[in-house]
């Protein structure tokens, strides 16, 4: 099946009901797919159920979802066992644990039990493809298709897929996340961390060595981030932010700055995130949020992302009429 815009409907099997797997029910019903989900533990599905209507109350509240709530959830069901929720799916996003043997295990089952023409896709962080998908007779289908959390506020999915991975099945999935008001890139070489996560971690190691090196607070540290370099990357990256830091553009920034950041590099391994580090970064972030509030600054970053998509679907809307105008 193709998924070639928001007109094509299809039956999406969730496989994994944590915070990954409810936010992906949300993304897919609200773009008014049926979807199937399931996870081993019950428990585990009420609890994804929850965090749906949260979501969905969240978006209502901010203009975000064109239906009501009641409705979306509608297109939500729960299903007991495996076979029954992807026997007809057209796509199966898998989000169970973080473990290669996991992911080898499930997805030998759902090799079996969903149709040929399905889409396996992992919502993996870190693992690849071609590590679990290699004995699975139809694994010409099977590719990560790795959300940032929560998916169903930021829209940027990484499709990964192994050496065996159909183009076809990459352009499908494209189409759906498209479709269903996600942004696929594709990861066109396998490699550990996919995109975003490497670029996260080059930024979280320099952020260490800072710390670990006695030059600045954590709190300085996330604010040089959050008052600083986040204001122009909520809506440019990194390329296009330095091609208008020069006059002439990216080649003439490259020429002034490309022999600082040289300098600056430290040519030695990255520090390790041994047990002292980590206590220590333990102890003074715990001294700015004790654990015990964790899930209400989650539900604080969730309601500050809700107001940003808003902003920026207004900006958007009026740029492209002030477009039309001119």
């Amino acid at each position: 099946m193709d998924y070639p815009n928001s007109s094509a409907k299809a039956r999406i099997a969730i496989v994994g009901a944590g915070l990954i797997g409810s936010s992906w029910a949300v993304v897919f019903a609200r773009a008014g797919h049926s979807v199937a989900l399931y996870d081993e533990n019950a428990d585990q599905v009420q609890s994804a159920l929850g965090e749906v209507d949260r979501a969905l109350a969240q978006l209502e509240h901010a203009g975000l979802i064109d239906e009501s709530p009641h409705s979306i959830r509608g297109r939500v069901r729960l299903v007991a066992d495996l076979a029954s929720a992807v026997r007809e799916a057209d796509h199966v996003q898998e989000s169970v644990t973080e473990d290669v043997r996991a992911k080898y295990a499930i997805h030998a089952e759902l090799d079996v039990l969903a149709p040929p023409s399905a889409v396996l896709a992992s919502s993996t962080s870190a693992l690849r493809t071609s590590t679990w998908s290699g004995s699975l007779r139809h694994r010409s289908r099977a590719l990560v298709a790795h959300p940032v959390n929560p998916p169903h506020l930021v829209p940027l999915v990484e499709i990964s897929g192994a050496p065996w991975t159909s183009d076809d099945a990459i352009r499908r999935t494209c189409a759906l996340m498209r479709a269903v008001g996600q942004q696929p890139i594709v990861v066109r070489t396998e490699i550990d961390g996919f995109i975003l996560n490497r670029l996260q971690g080059a930024l979280l190691r320099e952020a260490f060595e800072l710390y670990c090196g006695g030059v600045a607070s954590m709190a300085d540290i996330d604010a040089a981030v959050r008052d600083g370099l986040s204001l122009r990357w909520s809506f440019m990256g990194p390329f296009e932010t330095i091609d208008l830091n020069a006059p002439r553009g990216i080649a003439e920034y490259c020429e002034r700055y490309g022999p600082m950041y040289e300098a600056m590099a430290s040519g030695g391994p990255p520090r390790k995130w041994d047990r002292e580090v980590v206590r220590s970064v333990e102890a003074e972030r715990r001294e700015h949020l004790p654990r015990s509030d964790l899930q209400a600054r989650r539900e604080w970053r969730d309601a500050k992302l809700v107001q940003l998509i808003a902003f920026r679907r207004k900006f958007m809307e009026k740029a492209a009429r002030d477009d039309d105008r001119a």
